[in-house]
């Protein structure tokens, strides 16, 4: 094997600033981010709520439309 090359302190230090510099911009970005992605949460909650009630207010009809055919075709 070929004994490890000896990295110049310059390219050591440029890439532990890429890191740091890297660290320090992703919470930046998570910072900015954060709330957005809770304000869309918040909307995709409520929207779900209306989506299922109108389901279920389509289910009841559903219903009742085919207990009303039911009626209608075969009276007691």
């Amino acid at each position: 094997m070929v004994p490890p090359v000896q990295v110049s302190p310059l390219i050591k230090t440029a890439r532990w600033s890429a890191l740091i510099v890297g660290i320090i911009y992703g919470k930046f970005r998570y910072d900015n981010l954060k709330p957005i992605a809770e304000e869309e949460r918040r909307i995709e909650e409520e929207e779900k709520k209306v989506r299922e009630e109108k389901e279920r207010i389509a289910k009841q009809l559903a219903e009742a439309i085919v207990e009303i055919n039911l009626e209608v075709s075969c009276p007691k």
